[in-house]
């Protein structure tokens, strides 16, 4: 249902529920589009708060906090999906919130997330629901090796432990504390893609393309976006699924959902994130619309139009490792001479520490060919240190 006040057209203020990159990123794009922005976020130093019109510097389940958010904002979205539905569920009493915090509440929670998606005939890999003794000895012995995830509270590689026997799996349970879990079977994987779906409050949807993942120590590492890295028919039945999974949660707003293709090109789909995602940030410099363009415009019940990509593009995700490389005392990476190669756009997200493993920036590397863009690159990544990021041929 569209709210009655809709569109919110420039001029309106726009709230956000999380300060990180990817709340300073939305921010950025609404006030590009001539909108005010306010950011709830604990950090009274938060990448989003720095350049918002407005911080509300509380905890996210203050309720004074939640209700001055609510008397700046016309409408209010998250930034990560770990923050509390219950939130969002407050603020909807008082404003349009999008996505909905039983959405987010579905993404949350592995248990309910893999559910759906059987729900919407999106095939996933083969799991059990851990919970309670008793399922972890229903467990059957096809399902290992596998990977044990807790039901919460899990991403970039956290909560997640691979076991190859029932004794590795009984301890692996006991050493996340008994907690739900769900464990999956490992599958023999060709690739992984991604597909970033907007869809409006009237159920408009538009989606990128899919785009080629790379991930190293269970965090995303390199995207490839362009003809070439993923085959179309996988790419079209990825497209598809994933409209059916935001179609079915009756979602609004920038959703992103991630797929292994096995090596007999099976697709199935392994989770989805309720806002823009790392996968998709190649879109600020190669598509007239970002994906945070498209919160926006989720957001404000503004016209949906399918995203064209303009150029091929390849992202690099930038580590606290690259400022840490040479000892335990930070120092910049070379970006002079990383900026002197055709194509390249550094994105930082304006944090103060680099710590390993933390998400600092990224570089998208844009082109006229698929070859250029490749090249410059692996010559990019050789400047900073990192492994080779071609991931197709």
């Amino acid at each position: 249902m569209i709210p009655a006040n809709f569109p919110l057209l420039p001029g309106a203020t726009l709230g956000v529920l999380g300060g990180g990159q990817l709340g300073r990123m939305f921010v950025h794009a609404a006030q590009q589009s001539g909108y005010f922005t306010a950011v709830l976020d604990p950090d009274a130093d938060s990448p989003a708060g720095r350049v918002s019109h407005h911080h509300v510097h509380t905890d996210y389940l203050d309720g004074d906090g939640l209700a001055r958010l609510s008397r700046l904002a016309d409408a209010v979205t998250t930034e990560f999906e770990n923050v509390p539905s219950r939130a969002l569920a407050s603020l909807a009493g008082d404003v349009p919130v999008a996505p909905s915090a039983d959405a987010v509440a579905i993404a949350q929670d592995r248990i309910r997330e893999k559910a759906h998606f059987v729900k919407c005939g999106v095939a996933c890999a083969p799991y059990a629901v851990i919970e309670t003794a008793e399922q972890l000895s229903a467990v059957t012995d096809d399902l290992l090796p596998g990977i044990l995830k807790t039901a919460t509270l899990g991403y970039d590689g956290k909560g997640q432990q691979r076991v190859a026997s029932r004794g590795q799996l009984g301890a692996a349970w006991m050493d996340a504390g008994q907690v739900p879990c769900v464990l999956e079977k490992r599958l023999t994987l060709d690739f992984e893609c991604s597909v970033i779906v907007a869809r409006g409050h009237d159920g408009q949807a538009v989606n990128y393309r899919a785009q080629r993942n790379l991930h190293r120590d269970g965090i995303l590492a390199v995207t490839e976006a362009h003809e070439e890295c993923v085959p179309p028919e996988i790419a079209k039945r990825a497209a598809e699924a994933a409209l059916s999974i935001a179609n079915g949660l009756n979602y609004v707003g920038v959703l992103c959902v991630e797929f292994f293709v096995l090596a007999d090109g099976e697709l199935v789909v392994n989770e989805m994130a309720p806002r823009p995602h790392n996968s998709g940030h190649y879109t600020i410099d190669a598509c007239e619309l970002s994906q945070f363009d498209l919160q926006v415009r989720t957001l404000a019940g503004l016209p949906l139009v399918e995203p064209r990509q303009h150029s091929p593009a390849i992202m690099l995700n930038l580590l606290g490792d690259l400022w840490l490389a040479k000892g335990p005392q930070a120092t910049e990476p070379p970006w002079a001479q990383v900026l002197a190669l055709p194509g390249t756009h550094l994105h930082l997200y304006g944090k103060q520490e680099a710590r390993r493993g933390r998400k600092m920036g990224h570089l998208n590397i844009t082109g006229a060919s698929v070859a250029e863009v490749r090249a410059t690159a692996v010559r990019a990544a050789a400047l900073l240190g990192l492994p080779s990021p071609v991931t197709s041929a």
